[in-house]
């Protein structure tokens, strides 16, 4: 399959050329990220297999139960599809310049060598659940792809879910037989947190990361193909939200029920649960994508309104925002730092996360104007393309 050139730039995308709905589908899934993430820096309880704490308030529950189902396990997967569609989309920039398939490939391979550094940068000073690694590691071993014919994506993808199941049952097992335990949210020593993030960050990116990422990363590079978020196929992206969609409600019912404490299976039925609801949240992720995709096909009709351009910085800014989510949450939950972590529970850091979402769109959006780009945008753009 041959790359498909568009507009002949050989940079990033100047920031006002940039298509809609990829930007803004990465704005909305940062707040599902934001969710997913700041109950990971709560300390104290006994948690289940998405990290929620097992005695929480029936509030607390019920918060945990309705991320389980929507958020949990499908905000990843949908960053992985749009990684993977971007990956094609800045090959296609390279070669419409008549860059030679091995010079793009260099480009591809050194933006990913970076995203890996980022992550790894994200992991010692903020957070061990950190993408970013999981991102760089596949755009390296895989950037072939972008250029494979579509039936040898879509059979790398379905052997990409397999395997995805074979890493879920293993972490499946180890989380219900290790001794329980707090995670590096809740080491008060600065040093020491470090270290536990970095070991922590170092096993699980290589496995459960790349793992959870390979899939919907080449429905992603197949998805490009068609720019199906810039030129929407109707027909199509309505099957993918409502097959998406009910695959991941039923997936993750039973793991719901687990997590809130309103089922206790033997362990081979909650492990299977918990990888059910993985599963189920690739095909979850892709119709958010869907979603997100005839939204934006819509809306191209007319001129966007104060808040879907504020989303759409947002996305444009999405590694600065992703970092930034972070760094606030660290300032809040950490027992060095704000130490909320100990007293708060899942309802009270959801909400937390929703006003953290809130600061970073704003900010996106006050200082966006005239194509700038974000902080951590202009540095990973500076170390891939030079000077330039």
């Amino acid at each position: 399959m041959s790359i498909a050139p568009p507009a002949p730039l050989a940079g990033a995308t100047p920031v006002a050329s940039r298509a809609l709905a990829p930007d803004l589908a990465r704005g909305l899934m940062l707040l599902l990220i934001a969710l997913a993430h700041a109950h990971m820096y709560l300390s104290g309880h006994e948690a289940g297999f998405r990290g929620y704490a097992l005695d929480g308030s029936g509030l607390d529950r019920l918060v945990a139960g309705i991320q389980i189902l929507l958020v949990d396990g499908r905000a990843l997967p949908m960053f992985a599809a749009l990684f993977g569609y971007g990956l094609v989309q800045l090959a296609n920039r390279q070669a419409a310049t008549g860059r030679s398939w091995p010079e793009v490939r260099k480009v591809l391979r050194r933006r990913s060598l970076w995203l890996l550094a980022f992550g790894f940068c994200h992991a010692l000073l903020l957070f061990f659940g950190d993408i970013l690694g999981a991102y760089g590691l596949i755009g390296l071993v895989l950037v072939g792809f972008v250029r494979r014919e579509d039936r040898a994506v879509l059979r790398a993808a379905v052997i990409g879910v397999v395997l995805h199941v074979v890493v879920l049952f293993g972490f499946g097992f180890l989380t219900v037989s290790a001794p329980k335990g707090d995670t590096p949210a809740a080491i008060a020593d600065p040093l020491e947190a470090i270290v536990m993030r970095l070991i922590g960050w170092s096993g699980m990116t290589p496995t459960y990361f790349a793992a959870s990422v390979v899939p919907a990363f080449l429905f992603g590079l197949w998805a490009a193909r068609r720019r199906l978020l810039e030129q929407p196929e109707p027909r199509l992206l309505s099957r993918v939200a409502v097959v998406g969609t009910a695959l991941a409600l039923v997936g993750g019912v039973p793991l719901m029920l687990i997590d809130t404490q309103l089922w206790a299976p033997a362990d081979l039925v909650a492990v299977s649960a918990y990888a059910l609801h993985s599963v189920t949240g690739i095909a979850g992720g892709l119709a958010y994508a869907a979603i997100i995709g005839l939204v934006a096909g819509r809306m191209r009709r007319g001129r966007p309104g104060p808040v879907v351009r504020a989303l759409v910085a947002c996305g444009q800014w999405s590694l600065t925002c992703y970092l930034l989510q972070s760094v606030i949450f660290v300032a809040v939950f950490a027992p060095y730092a704000g130490g909320l972590g100990t007293r708060v529970g899942d309802a009270a850091a959801s909400g937390i996360a929703v006003l953290t979402w809130l600061v970073t769109v704003l900010l996106a959006a006050l200082l966006s104007g005239r194509g700038r780009r974000g902080p951590a945008e202009a540095a990973l753009r500076r170390l891939t393309y030079g000077s330039r």
